[in-house]
This record gives structure tokens, C-alpha cells and sequence, in this order.
């Protein structure tokens, strides 16, 4: 069974920067991200990672802006965001999609069934 423990965010003004971290335990291969639901909105992909290796994926409002990475180990998932802005406001999640032997970083996109969740913290951007 996969848990995922966040840590992180709060309040910052527009152009400042924040960092959430996950711890992830459970899960040996497969890959780690961060989703995003803003009220009103449905959930989003905004960054993913394959477990222990580079390859990542961005949507597309946060690229250049975020970076997903593991500085702590492959069972740890940071998120530093930077230039923030008011429409990155919202709660974020962090999530892993445990995969078998045969499986590759290709399928850390978005649209591939997330299946294990952390319980969320809340990034608020003011103007």
C-alpha cells in the first residue's frame, strides 16, 4: 500500500516562490507527481517525475516556472515553484502510480490513472 506524506505550502505574493516536498513509501518503480485543484476547477497535472531517473513532464502553465524533482532519494518528490502567480492558487497533491517490470517513464503523463494520494496542502498567491 502506497502513502504519500506532504509538506509545504502556504501564502506567498505574486512572483515569490515556494517548495512542497513528499514522502512516498510502498512504492519501488512507477512514477511521483503533483496535481493541483483550484475551487470551481477540476483536478490538474502539473508535474511528474519517473522514480530515480530524469525524465519529467510539465503542463504546460507551469513550464519554466516549477521544477519536479528528487533531491532527498527516489522515495521523495520536491516541488519548488517559482514566479507564482494568482491562478496557481490552489490545494496540491501528490500522487504515485505504482508500475511492473516492463513499464517506462512515458507512462508518467497526466492522463495515466494516478492511483495513490496524499491528503493535500493548500498554496494560496495574493496580487
Amino acid at each position: 500500500q502506497v502513502q504519500l506524506v506532504e509538506s509545504g505550502g502556504g501564502s506567498v505574493q505574486a512572483g515569490g516562490s515556494l517548495s512542497l516536498s513528499c514522502v512516498a513509501s510502498g512504492i519501488t518503480r512507477g512514477c511521483l507527481g503533483w496535481f493541483r485543484q483550484a475551487p470551481g476547477k477540476e483536478r490538474e497535472g502539473v508535474a511528474t517525475i519517473w522514480i530515480g531517473g530524469v525524465s519529467t513532464f510539465y503542463s504546460g502553465s507551469v513550464d519554466g516556472r516549477f521544477t519536479i524533482s528528487q533531491p532527498n532519494g527516489p522515495n521523495t518528490v520536491t516541488l519548488q515553484m517559482n514566479s507564482l502567480k494568482p491562478e496557481d492558487s490552489a490545494i496540491y497533491y501528490c500522487a504515485a502510480l505504482s508500475l511492473g517490470f516492463w513499464s517506462s517513464a512515458a507512462q508518467c503523463y497526466f492522463d495515466n490513472p494516478y492511483n495513490s494520494w496524499g491528503q493535500g496542502t493548500r498554496v494560496t498567491v495574493s496580487s
